[in-house]
């Protein structure tokens, strides 16, 4: 009897797997033939494109779209990939299937770090879950009145940026502008969220604060071979994942703490009362609206303290670097600024209204060097028929190159030109309805701190600009690409003449 089970066991086995192939695997891989996918480079077998991922995939990509078109086929290990990289094909598929790409969002190992994809906005999929921490950001964090009511906190933090600045002036000191522009924001979104400054211009705590955080934006978009093979997900080849767990950990475990120490503070009737989104929070998990936990919070203030300070700060240095390339634009900014504020005077958020050139400026960098040069993928949650009679498989990941769409010459005269001239007369705002300038995304999944940003970026470089002429000593646009698209070396720079007394 044994010998018999021993024996026939191969063949069991065997039986088994090809009946698992043919009513299980063959269908599918039929089903997948019959699709017509996209156009797009060959891919080899189990590793797809791989081997065409280079250090700067949104120039690759952008290159591999004049030979396949506007929309193109990858695939990079088990990961189907289709890129969008024209404002046409982008509305289509956006606008038409939004209700489909924006369900899901494709997630990398290293949001998996503290379960941070189970509990992130940024990754939950549509859901109760993420319709509640959306209408919190929406209501609670930038709502328009809620914005407005944080004008003097803006106001303050930006007369500590003129001070500093006035120091260095005074002094010949150089001044790394995406540092400073980093503190700026990261004292603002610390002082909205928390009542408290994390880091001061002179100290080297803003500088490690600046390092955990750009490794966090590093770690999520840095290309994983773990993403493009799952099996590899336990080995982790590349230490990404345990990488993301330190410095997410880091994050998490400083607003653990300001947590804790609040809700002691609550229990204290001598305490005063602080008026900030963490004060917020709690008081919404205390009621029944919300139903919001512990571990909600955190992960709320990780999102919106990423959100709020690496991509402005980079936007910053890349306007002042521009700016500083070409003098003639940088007069007439000058100009501007002198001409509606008038000299000696500090620029106030009701002024940005009345600065055309200003808001041509920054529309131009978002053009130019757009923050997300990919935005955040998307991910089909049922099989889509596009333009053409193409199909994007469910699952799929789907990507918009802003980047290429940008330096389009279909699209943009001069696209390797910075000209903010061709914004004066333009309509195109970056608000998410004109696809040629689409910075902070589309539809329901644009970044909700998009009215925060816009008020700050441009609040920031006006500031630079307006109180003192620079003297650049590092000056170049080699980019390296993330999440965010920053320089490879930072703008340095002295401000070398202060206008009249501010």
């Amino acid at each position: 009897m044994d010998f018999m089970i021993t024996s026939t066991l191969p063949l069991i086995l065997f039986s088994l797997i090809f009946t698992w192939f043919i009513y299980v695997v063959k269908p599918k891989l039929c089903h997948q033939k019959s699709k017509k996918l996209p156009p797009g480079p060959y891919q080899f077998p189990i590793i797809g494109n791989i081997l065409q991922l280079s250090k700067k995939p949104h120039i690759t990509f952008a290159h591999l779209s004049k030979v396949y078109g506007p929309i193109m086929s990858l695939k990079f290990g088990s990961i189907n990939l289709v890129i969008i990289s024209s404002p046409e094909m982008a509305k289509k598929t956006l606008v038409k299937h939004d209700h489909i790409l924006s369900v899901c969002r494709p997630v990398p190992l290293a949001a998996q770090a503290h379960y941070h994809d189970k509990i992130s906005m940024a990754f939950l999929p549509v859901g109760n879950r993420w319709r509640k921490l959306r209408k919190i950001c929406k209501e609670q964090i930038f709502s328009t009145c809620r914005v407005k009511a944080s004008q003097g906190l803006r106001r303050d933090k930006l007369c500590q940026l003129r001070d500093y600045l006035q120091k260095c002036c005074f002094s010949g000191r150089v001044v790394n502008i995406e540092e400073v522009a980093f503190i700026t924001a990261l004292n603002l979104m610390s002082n909205t969220l928390f009542s408290m400054d994390f880091a001061k211009f002179d100290c080297s705590g803003g500088q490690e604060l600046k390092r955990i955080v750009q490794d966090v934006v590093v770690t999520l978009s840095a290309p994983n071979i773990a993403d493009f093979f799952s099996v590899l997900e336990v080995i982790d080849p590349q230490g990404i994942k345990r990488k993301a767990d330190v410095c997410v950990g880091k994050l998490l475990g400083m607003f653990e703490e300001i947590i804790d120490e609040r809700l002691k503070k609550r229990d204290d009737s001598n305490s005063s009362h602080k008026f900030d989104l963490l004060e917020t929070l709690l008081d919404l998990s205390q009621g029944n609206e919300y139903d919001l936990s512990y571990s909600e919070i955190k992960h709320l203030l990780l999102d919106l303290f990423l959100g709020g300070t690496d991509t402005t700060s980079n936007t910053v240095d890349w306007t002042m670097t521009e700016l500083l390339l070409n003098p003639s634009k940088m007069s007439n900014l000058k100009n501007e600024l002198n001409l509606v504020v008038g000299k000696g005077k500090k620029v106030e958020e009701s002024d940005i209204s009345k600065l055309p050139y200003l808001q041509a400026v920054i529309k131009e960098v978002f053009r130019y060097h757009p923050p997300a040069p990919f935005l955040i993928p998307h991910k089909a949650d049922a099989d889509i028929e596009i333009d053409g009679g193409y199909m994007i498989p469910k699952n799929t990941q789907v990507i918009v190159n802003v980047w290429a769409i940008g330096r389009d010459s279909r699209i943009w005269s001069n696209p390797y030109s910075f000209e903010p001239e061709r914004f004066l007369d333009s309509k195109i705002d970056v608000k998410g309805q004109d696809f040629e300038l689409i910075p902070f995304g589309s539809g329901r999944r644009i970044c909700p701190g998009m009215p925060l940003a816009h008020q700050m970026i441009h609040l920031m470089v006006a500031t630079l600009v307006h109180n003192f002429d620079w003297e650049p000593k590092e000056l170049n646009t080699n980019d390296k690409f993330g999440l965010s698209l920053r320089r490879v070396l930072p703008l340095k720079a002295i401000p070398i003449k202060l206008t009249d007394a501010i």
